[in-house]
């Protein structure tokens, strides 16, 4: 019965991690699309609102890269 715990854990980890990897990857895709649809709304696309559009697709293809892997 010990021998069945530790791997028990590992798979609670993994799902977990994958889990919030999911949630960010989502929350992610949200800000961007809200991001989008506010700095185009009014027709008018200003340096700050291509700033903050390349900074959240930066940080999103950077959350990409950090899927955690399965064992």
């Amino acid at each position: 019965m010990n021998d069945k715990q530790p791997s028990d854990s590992k798979e609670f980890l993994g799902n977990f991690k994958n889990g919030i990897w999911l949630f960010g990857l989502s929350s992610w895709l949200f800000g961007i699309t809200d991001r989008s649809i506010a700095s185009f709304a009014d027709g008018y696309l200003s340096a700050l609102d291509i700033a903050q559009l390349f900074t959240a697709a930066t940080f999103f293809v950077a959350w990409i890269f950090l899927k955690p892997a399965r064992a």
